[in-house]
């Protein structure tokens, strides 16, 4: 594999280039190359990056409502639903109507779902090997703790101590 800093061979790495927007780009170009890594790590899962973030949800906290998946995903419903429907067709999850609210979808792992849980929990701790390389302790909190701020400033969510005040 070329080293990080020379674009893949065969891949078209043409990002837009934002003159007064550094750190947006830079962030853009990060998250693109970070999301390549973690299809590559994912392939032989059969998962896409995002449906590992799903098939977490399901295995920390067990069969729930798609609903609440949505919720806690962030993700736009329709995006979630063909998340589902592929991940239904794979045989790792199974979704069915909710036995309390006929409304409501319930969504829980397969056995072959559940057999996915070691490879893909190795394949993000290979992710943050990968990401987080030649960094000291002392880079990695600090990276740490600017992208927590970064969030923050995105999110608007209170309670960093340095975020910015709004005007």
């Amino acid at each position: 594999m070329p080293p990080a800093s020379e674009p893949m061979p065969g891949k078209d790495d043409t990002v837009p280039t934002v003159t007064d927007a550094p750190m947006s780009e830079a962030i853009f170009r990060a998250a693109r190359a970070h999301r390549i890594m973690a299809g590559n790590l994912l392939r032989e899962t059969g998962l896409y990056p995002g449906q590992e973030l799903l098939m977490m949800q399901l295995w920390e906290r067990g069969e729930q409502r798609q609903a609440d998946l949505i919720k806690t995903l962030g993700l736009d419903p329709s995006t979630v639903t063909k998340m589902l429907q592929r991940l239904e067709q794979s045989g790792f999850v199974t979704r069915r109507p909710s036995s309390h609210d006929r409304r409501a979808v319930v969504v829980n792992t397969t056995r072959a779902g559940q057999a996915l849980r070691d490879r893909v929990l190795q394949a993000w701790r290979d992710l943050e090997q990968i990401t987080a390389h030649g960094l000291t302790d002392e880079e990695y909190d600090q990276a740490m703790h600017l992208l927590a701020r970064i969030e923050a400033n995105l999110t608007g969510t209170p309670g960093t101590d340095d975020a910015p005040d709004a005007d």
